[in-house]
């Protein structure tokens, strides 16, 4: 099994190669910012990553061969990490709503800014930065968990809450399925498919 997931943040050693590369990703960048990966298929020894720069134009998808990888970091290592003594809404919520998410058993962490932010310790947090989650689910909840997710959703008021729900075939929004739609955009390694049974192989 591949040793990493989406939303790993991996420090590498060189540039990422196969694509032509923006000038603010450069070296200098990469040995202090992870890549962080995304889903895609890739060929075997390589891993389909994203790079983020300290602006939110700042991104660009590409992928890098895993002997690269010197450094790996998950979520759920980063929700284990001290939070710094920085007061912005984002990091504010995930200090209201990481006991609860602890305490329903379910192994969870920090994506997007707030994930980069705590992994890499670098200033890309905004007063408007989204509070991003992923939360590892390989069984649909029963009503007590259920409940439990809607109460954890209810306790972000101060900035947006991106709940993403990793079933172990992909992932997709909580808020999408907590809509009552019936189907979620399940989102794989092989693109997204719209599907009422997230939890199965798609």
């Amino acid at each position: 099994m591949e040793a990493w997931r989406a939303h790993d943040l991996l420090w590498v050693s060189g540039l990422p190669d196969g694509a032509s590369l923006p000038a603010w990703l450069d070296a200098a960048w990469l040995a202090a910012a992870p890549l962080v990966v995304r889903r895609a298929s890739t060929s075997p020894g390589r891993i389909p990553v994203g790079a983020r720069g300290m602006l939110r134009s700042e991104r660009q998808a590409c992928e890098v061969d895993a002997a690269a990888v010197v450094r790996r970091v998950t979520p759920e290592t980063v929700a284990r990490m001290p939070l710094p003594d920085l007061s912005c809404a984002a990091l504010d919520a995930l200090r209201q709503v990481a006991p609860l998410l602890d305490a329903t058993g379910w192994a969870w962490g920090p994506t997007g800014g707030v994930g980069f932010a705590l992994a890499s310790r670098l200033p890309v947090l905004r007063p408007d930065s989204d509070l991003d989650l992923v939360l590892r689910m390989a069984a649909p909840p029963d009503a007590v968990q259920a409940e439990a997710l809607r109460a954890i959703a209810a306790t972000v008021t101060a900035c947006r809450l991106d709940l993403q729900i990793d079933t172990g075939h992909g992932g997709f929004a909580y808020a999408e399925w907590a809509a009552g739609r019936g189907r979620v955009l399940l989102k794989t390694d092989h693109g997204p498919v719209l599907t009422a049974t997230p939890w199965e192989p798609a």
